[in-house]
């Protein structure tokens, strides 16, 4: 038997998942249990002091005036368009290829989404076709740093200031990810975060922030996540019930001392899987180029396929890359596939008139995306695990 079967065999018996939360709480386990038990025995479990420090703490890295924590990064992107006043009559700017909040938000507000065809290299949205997207309908961009790898944001800010449009970050996957050297959330005119387990500064539950250098901004956020008061039963706005729990905020202040530890592993995760994986034909790796700098929330490769077999997967057939994932599963090897149909054609926006083919970067990419095992703790042999399954699931594909 050689190496790679001997690999392989091990896979059957021993699951590679595709993020292992179970490691790092094994790490920083019994800082968080204490951390929750001096929570518990306070009696505040609501904002506070904990949730303040959080703020705090949380302004300080991302190098911004304040940090406003709320229940949710999809709330962190709510509470920012609705502090803007952005509803009704007006459009938003974004990606198509992306998570499904990231315009749902929009539509929630009143606000009409209009989605962009995205760069297939970096997965966000094709700075070069901003200007052409914009009418005289528009009001915002909201460009979404996904993966962990940030957008153009250079190009982003200097059509936003040429048009006085507002610019809200979709951070959700990319604290600590840098663009010329500054934090993402620090750029445009607010930034919203995600807390949810699987990003890179995740919570054990729900949790969001918005970042921001506007004072005001930042008041009204504040008011609307408080049912629209900052003063107990005075409503100045209508707003919602989103605050963080202190319990969250406990976990998040520990981890966040962990944060660039973690992002630097997984920058080393990916470059091992670049050596690892430069050899096998038939897919494309992901590359990051100046000047951004990614934190790798995904390791997102791309299967090849035939132009003509590219969209069977939104006509609801299987494709390349499904059968190179069932393969990959059955060698004890997970992927996930982020993510599989693209906004512009997800059903609830059937209105807008979006037809297959119109973004055609997103559609095929949506079809060929496999995102491989990524966390900070996964070792030197289980990617070469990952390796050596994808290799030999693209082979048995090639050889039926």
């Amino acid at each position: 038997m050689d190496q790679d079967s001997r690999l392989l065999d091990k896979t059957i018996v021993n699951t590679i998942p595709p993020l292992d939360l179970a490691r790092q709480y094994q790490i920083i386990g019994d800082e968080i249990s204490t951390a929750v038990q001096q929570v518990l025995a306070s009696g505040r479990y609501i904002g506070g002091a904990m949730v303040q420090e959080l703020e705090t703490q949380f302004a300080a890295y991302t190098r911004v005036e304040q940090a406003i924590a709320c229940n949710s990064g999809t709330d962190a992107l709510y509470l920012a368009l609705r502090a803007y006043n952005i509803g009704a009559g007006d459009e938003v700017i974004t990606s198509s290829f992306t998570f499904f909040s990231t315009a749902e938000v929009i539509t929630l507000v009143g606000a009409t989404p209009v989605f962009i065809d995205i760069d297939p290299q970096s997965f966000n949205f094709d700075t070069q076709q901003l200007a052409a997207a914009i009418t005289p309908k528009t009001k915002a961009i909201i460009p979404v740093h996904l993966f962990g790898y940030p957008a153009d944001m250079t190009t982003v800010m200097e059509v936003a200031r040429q048009h006085n449009l507002l610019v809200i970050e979709d951070c959700a996957q990319a604290t600590g990810a840098m663009w010329e050297g500054q934090k993402v959330g620090s750029i445009g005119h607010v930034g919203c975060f995600s807390f949810f387990p699987t990003k890179n500064l995740g919570a054990c539950g729900d949790g969001g922030m918005v970042t921001t250098n506007d004072p005001e901004i930042a008041t009204t956020i504040q008011k609307l996540r408080e049912h629209g008061s900052n003063i107990r039963y005075y409503h100045e706005l209508i707003g919602i019930n989103s605050r963080l729990d202190s319990l969250q905020a406990a976990i998040l202040q520990i981890k966040l001392r962990y944060l660039d530890r973690w992002n630097q592993a997984r920058h080393e995760v990916a470059q091992r899987y670049q050596e690892l994986l430069s050899p096998i034909p038939g897919i494309i790796l992901p590359q990051v180029l100046v000047p951004a700098q990614s934190v790798w929330n995904q390791y997102t490769i791309r299967i090849q396929q035939p132009q003509s077999e590219a969209l069977e997967g939104l006509e609801g057939r299987s494709n390349l890359r499904d059968q190179v994932r069932e393969k990959m599963q059955s060698q004890g090897v997970s992927s996930m596939v982020y993510y599989p149909i693209p906004l512009h054609l997800q059903p609830v926006y059937k209105n807008l008139g979006y037809q297959l083919g119109q973004l055609p970067h997103t559609d095929r990419t949506a079809q060929e995306v496999l995102s491989l095992p990524m966390f900070p703790e996964i070792t030197p042999e289980e990617q070469q695990r990952v390796a050596y399954a994808l290799k030999d699931a693209l082979q048995e594909i090639s050889s039926d």
